[in-house]
């Protein structure tokens, strides 16, 4: 049996530190992503919402977040029933800017949930294309 992993890098033309705040602040994940009522630190729930909606859309654990470099969160959506996957983000200096990779594991691994692995991955591609678009708007 093999194991669907999900993984991503994008560079942008950003600083680690504002990258950081895309990946944890309320209103910049809003931007791009879900938003979630509090800032994602380590060691707290969350649940993330449709910025239009307002329906609850994912939820997890924070597992690790260290400012700047990684943030680790459990990630579990409706459609994925009670398995739980792990979101890790890293973040590393590039050449004007940062590298920003994602790794998405823990994914369900029936034949039936291969859709599922489909829809992930292209909606981390458009969430990704969302981010590094308003981040490039402040430059």
């Amino acid at each position: 049996m093999t194991t669907n992993i999900l993984r991503k890098s994008i560079y942008v033309k950003a600083t680690k530190e504002q990258v950081w705040a895309y990946l944890t602040d309320p209103d910049k994940l809003a931007i791009w992503f879900h938003k979630p009522k509090e800032p994602l630190a380590e060691g707290a729930t969350y649940a993330m919402f449709g910025t239009t909606s307002g329906d609850k859309l994912m939820w997890g654990n924070v597992i690790s977040a260290r400012p700047y470099d990684y943030l680790e969160y459990t990630f579990t959506i409706t459609p994925m029933g009670d398995a739980v996957s792990t979101v890790k983000w890293t973040l590393q200096d590039a050449v004007h800017g940062t590298r920003l990779s994602l790794e998405h594991v823990g994914l369900p691994q029936a034949a039936e949930a291969f859709g599922l692995t489909l829809s992930l991955d292209k909606g981390w591609d458009d969430h990704l294309g969302r981010m590094r678009a308003s981040l490039h708007e402040t430059d």
